[in-house]
């Protein structure tokens, strides 16, 4: 799978991924999606994104889950 709109620069951000090379993390954008935002108020909040950006932020991190095992805790 490819993602030409997430960038990871080790010299922005502390290396964390990004999209397009902005200072705008995709934890950020997954997490506003997460906490119910409509795509319509986030791209309000970052006018410099677009809708494919939040689409492939969710993509990436939808990828990043899938590649490692994420420890559970008993009962959880």
């Amino acid at each position: 799978m490819s993602f030409d709109r997430i960038s990871v620069d080790p010299d922005q951000m502390g290396g964390m991924p990004c999209i397009r090379g902005m200072r705008i993390p995709v934890a950020t954008v997954v997490g506003m999606v997460a906490d119910g935002m409509e795509t319509s108020e986030i791209l309000a909040s970052f006018p410099d994104l677009e809708r494919e950006d939040i689409s492939q932020a969710l993509r990436y991190a939808a990828e990043a889950v899938a590649e490692r095992e994420l420890p559970l805790r008993p009962g959880a």
